[in-house]
């Protein structure tokens, strides 16, 4: 028989706080995380604020990594994964841990502050220690090394769906019998470049991100790391560990139908495969991690398709982004995050800042304001990227 996959600890490094207990406690009131960005200069664009981890103090989590080594996405990712770990109780066996860490970005913060040097100072040979930081493949060995993990260690780039292919490749690896532990997740850091982008696209918001909600004007980007730590059931009752939640299975689909546009139909199909090879009827699900960037297209695109696989009246599906701003490569991770706490702890995670539905998104429940007292069974969470990198796990129960 397939061995039955369980998240047995969890680490998220966010602004709304650092920590599962701290974290939950935030997810379930709705707390907002974001505000203006400090971290660069925002003189000349129309939109300022972010999601930034304004108190993160890698050096207070870590106990193993040279800080002063590693760029901030890295140290997002082995925070996450240090917290993660000793959430768990598990103690690192070496060759049998691997890492696996989604991003969307990796260290682009450290190549844009390359980039506006050679621009305030002149060209000349990049800072070694800086250019030593740079490979995206230091996120998911900056975890492994702070933990002491010598399985395999990879790093995704599958935007923002990332946080959900790495959790799906940690599946592979624990039912394939390819690892006995993994440490899955996601990293991404604010930085000029990103922010510059999705205010080049029109994307952002003014000042709060309000997924579904009719006066809804954009996203709001956001950084942190996420960790989970993932073992066969039978390891997990073996060491008498505490369950957060089963996975049960993904789906992925990438329809590359156009550069940033949603496809419906892709996401429906990845609604359904995501069921199939999960076990699990659509009737079953209790709650749904939207996407929810809070864009009018990826909101409405996301009901549509939740719509066409649900009927009329689907599950209540809210969007943490509404509190957290969009994490990038990390968002999924902290979606997969809520999923399991709500199945834990019996609540459905709320979207923030909402105050009108959008008639338009017809049938769904946002869950507004704060997290609602629910017995949640199964849960759904969605990531959604560019180029159509549709990527769904699905959580569920014991």
């Amino acid at each position: 028989m397939t061995p039955r996959v369980v998240i047995t600890g969890m680490g998220p490094v966010s602004n709304i706080g650092t920590g599962i207990a701290t974290f939950g406690k935030a997810l379930r009131e709705g707390v907002s995380g974001t505000g203006p960005i400090r971290s660069f200069d925002t003189t000349g664009f129309q939109h300022t604020n972010g999601g930034e981890v304004g108190d993160f103090c890698p050096a207070d989590l870590l106990s193993r990594l040279d800080t002063g080594a590693w760029g901030r996405s890295a140290l997002f990712a082995a925070s996450a994964a240090r917290l993660a770990v000793q959430d768990a109780g598990i103690r690192v066996r070496g060759d049998e841990t691997a890492v696996v860490m989604g991003t969307t970005s990796g260290e682009l913060r450290v190549m844009v502050d390359m980039i506006e040097g050679w621009h305030t100072d002149g060209y000349g040979p990049p800072d070694a220690a800086a250019a030593a930081q740079l490979p995206a493949s230091k996120l998911a060995l900056a975890a492994a090394q702070e933990l002491g993990a010598t399985g395999e260690v990879l790093t995704l780039g599958t935007a923002c769906s990332a946080g959900n292919y790495a959790l799906g490749y940690a599946y592979d690896l624990l039912t394939a019998g390819e690892a006995e532990v993994v440490v899955a997740g996601g990293a991404d850091s604010v930085t000029r470049f990103t922010h510059a982008g999705f205010h080049r696209l029109g994307a952002l918001a003014a000042q709060e991100c309000r997924p579904f909600d009719l006066h809804r004007d954009g996203m709001l980007p956001a950084e942190g790391g996420v960790a989970l730590v993932l073992e066969t059931l039978d390891s997990a009752r073996a060491r008498g560990a505490r369950v957060y939640a089963e996975l049960l299975g993904y789906g992925m689909t990438c329809d590359a139908a156009h550069p940033v546009a949603p496809d419906a139909d892709s996401i429906a199909r990845c609604i359904r495969t995501a069921h199939e090879r999960a076990g699990v009827d659509a009737a079953e699900v209790d709650y749904i991690c939207a996407h929810g960037t809070g864009t009018r297209t990826n909101d409405l695109v996301e009901s549509q398709a939740v719509r066409a696989v649900f009927g009329q009246s689907p599950p209540p599906m809210s969007s943490i982004k509404s509190m957290l701003g969009h994490a990038m490569g990390a968002a999924s991770g902290f979606g997969a995050v809520a999923c399991a706490l709500s199945i834990h702890e019996g609540f459905l995670p709320p979207t923030a800042h909402h105050r009108t539905t959008d008639p338009e998104i017809g049938g769904i429940d946002p869950v507004p304001g704060t997290g609602v007292d629910k017995d949640v069974r199964i849960a759904q969470n969605n990531g959604f990227a560019f180029g159509g990198n549709n990527a769904i796990t699905m959580l569920g129960r014991l």
